[in-house]
């Protein structure tokens, strides 16, 4: 079932399970995983977009082996909180994906992830190279550590 708000999102969540966070892109898919406390965000892999089928296939495969709880996604609002082209994309994605799998899927405003995975990639002195293949999972994860946040603040 796809949840709107946190809140729902949270009262949704199986416990003790882990959870994952999306980053979508329209060439990849950036996938971060929570620890089962839910505490800390780990970029975990870059998708290659293939299609629709393919792609949920891979993101289905990790939630069964990472034994995950929910999928976050990240919502690419535009910086005045609008809803664009890529929202509709994401949510388009989302109610594809409810379709295949029981998990709680929720939604997180990921303005600036982005900006801030290369941030810390660059504080980190990280090649041209090796940011491009790891940006979208580092962002992902920025997605991810928000939720996480969020939800222990929900407490």
């Amino acid at each position: 079932m796809i949840y709107e708000s946190i809140e729902e999102f949270a009262a949704a969540l199986p416990p003790m399970t882990a959870l994952a966070g999306l980053d979508l892109g329209t060439k990849t898919i950036g996938v971060a995983v929570s620890d089962s406390f839910r505490q800390v965000a780990t970029p975990l892999e870059t998708i290659k977009r293939k299609k629709f089928t393919l792609d949920a296939e891979r993101l289905l495969e990790i939630a069964k082996d990472r034994q995950l709880g929910a999928l976050v996604l990240g919502l690419p609002r535009n910086m005045d909180g609008t809803e664009g082209p890529r929202c509709q994309s994401t949510r388009a994605f989302a109610r594809n994906l409810e379709k295949l799998t029981d998990l709680p899927i929720g939604f997180w405003d990921e303005r600036l992830s982005t900006v801030a995975a290369e941030r810390a990639l660059l504080e980190a002195d990280t090649s041209r190279k090796r940011r491009a293949e790891v940006i979208d999972h580092v962002a992902a994860g920025y997605i991810l550590q928000g939720v996480l946040d969020r939800l222990r603040h929900l407490g």
